[in-house]
């Protein structure tokens, strides 16, 4: 590919001996065959008809099949999916090596080079190395320490912890507007659960009460109260620790919840069930044509009126030729949510020991991905709206310089059609190249789960059913040995 640029921009370029402007017509295609079209979404549809048949292994064995399709400007896209298809094929250890990868490209994309930010202004952002949303850094976090947990490997889980309260210590600190993403309830809430777990109880308290207050700073978006379980647990450990003013305070803020003192929980097992339902939302391009001609108009307006019965991938040879002739057309490519939501509102989990006793629980919705999808890029919105314009002018003053320049350099007869072969290409490319940045974690669920059970040390066969689906759709069983004082987790998918 280089080497084909390089005789593209030293042959085709230099036989023009007009106005220097005229070589904007070999940058922008060069730099167009150099950043593509952006990520092919195909690869979600073989990961998700896999995890469909109930099949993470070979979902996470596409997304490595398909390393070489996210591309070096999508290596955090790739080992954040291929982490979290790990986890969900049983593969811990690896989902944690390749997390932690994942973790460090996060760091380093603090600074960006000036050649690709020229490249993402003057084609697309997916020339732009892919940095990840601040929720998807988050949940790196939260999915390593869920590895080490269900390894029972609580010290690891908690270092994990730690990274998610700095995390977010420094997110706060950052993001000024109360209304924003500047914390987490559902990581908060499992810091606490692990935290708890290994009898430290003041960390938990702190955690626990965190997150409550994470819920209820959010909700007007986020659309999930604070769990009845954290409740509970918030007053558990005030009780626990002799903070009477805080027990009272918070007992009389929610006084309807039902809790236990955590003399209660003494010597009992704890069976913590995280189910990831649904799909997380996927992004696609909303365009923006621009006429600023009156025959433009009506063109945009015929084709917008074409358009309606094809899909926008399918017609963008189609609209770079028609606006390209035109030459009066400013295309802007803009991202838009598509939510994917569950149809799963909770879980069912049964619980039976060795004499067929049965404890029955329900899970809790703790996490809304789609709802900071959408908060996130509502936030961001205003300034990919001014850049997308800005690019989109840029291009076009750039593509009517190569085509006036080009019609000089011609002469006098051959200019008309010269340079009319030079707009249709460089306002047809310019058109063509107009993409938005679509990128994002889409193998995240729609929401996430959280069912928690307190029972007797002792064996135990688990039930899982999805809410809504057939006797055994969706349906996982197994078995634990529970210990004193120990705290099982499970992680589920339900793609439904």
């Amino acid at each position: 590919m280089n080497a084909f640029l390089s005789r593209f921009a030293h042959g085709a370029c230099v036989r023009w001996s007009g106005p220097t402007s005229v070589s904007y017509a070999c940058l922008l295609a060069g730099l167009i065959l150099l950043t593509g079209c952006g990520p092919s979404v195909n690869r979600y549809l073989l990961i998700e008809q896999s995890l469909l048949a109930g099949d993470p292994a070979m979902a996470a064995s596409i997304v490595e099949q398909k390393e070489a399709e996210y591309g070096e400007k999508s290596r955090l896209l790739y080992g954040m999916d291929r982490g979290l298809t790990l986890q969900l094929a049983g593969d811990y250890r690896q989902s944690n090596m390749v997390l932690e990868q994942a973790e460090e490209v996060v760091e380093r994309l603090y600074t960006r080079t000036i050649r690709s930010e020229t490249a993402a202004f003057l084609t697309n952002d997916n020339a732009l190395p892919y940095e990840g949303e601040a929720y998807e850094h988050v949940m790196i976090n939260v999915v390593k320490a869920l590895n080490y947990a269900v390894q029972g490997n609580l010290t690891e889980a908690l270092v994990e912890a730690r990274r998610i309260d700095h995390r977010l210590n420094v997110l706060g600190d950052r993001v000024k507007e109360p209304n924003g993403y500047r914390n987490d309830g559902f990581a908060r809430y499992v810091s606490g659960i692990l935290y708890e777990a290994t009898g430290d109880l003041n960390n938990a308290f702190i955690a626990y009460r965190n997150a409550f207050e994470a819920y209820e700073a959010m909700y007007g978006w986020l659309r999930i109260p604070s769990p009845p379980s954290l409740r509970a647990d918030v007053l558990c450990m005030a009780e626990a620790l002799g903070l009477t003013a805080e027990f009272e305070n918070y007992r009389n803020t929610f006084p309807d919840v039902e809790w236990e003192p955590a003399s209660a929980r003494r010597d009992l097992a704890q069976v913590v069930v995280i189910s990831y339902n649904g799909r997380a939302p996927r992004k696609e391009d909303r365009y923006l044509d621009i006429p600023i001609s009156l025959d433009a108009l009506q063109l945009v307006l015929l084709n917008r009126g074409l358009s309606q019965s094809s899909r926008q991938r399918d017609r963008a040879v189609v609209d770079s030729v028609l606006y390209g002739l035109s030459g009066r057309v400013v295309r802007v490519a803009l991202p838009r949510l598509v939510p994917q939501k569950t149809r799963v509102p909770f879980e069912t989990v049964i619980l039976k020991d060795a004499q067929e006793r049965a404890l029955t629980v329900r899970s809790e919705p703790v996490h809304n991905v789609t709802a900071l999808a959408e908060k996130t890029l509502a936030d961001r919105m205003p300034a990919i709206t001014a850049k997308a314009l800005a690019r989109a002018a840029s291009k076009f003053a750039m593509a009517e310089a190569a085509t006036i320049g080009a019609h000089q350099a011609a002469g006098k007869d051959a200019g008309p059609w010269v340079g009319l072969l030079v707009g249709l290409l460089t306002k047809g490319l310019a058109v063509m190249s107009e993409e938005a940045d679509k990128r994002s974690w889409e193998t995240l669920p729609d929401e996430i789960h959280v069912a928690r059970a307190w029972v007797a040390p002792g064996r135990y066969g688990v039930e899982i059913q999805p809410s809504g689906q057939g006797p055994a759709a969706g349906r996982t069983e197994r078995s634990l040995n529970l210990a004193p004082g120990q705290t099982a987790f499970i992680i589920q998918r339900v793609m439904q």
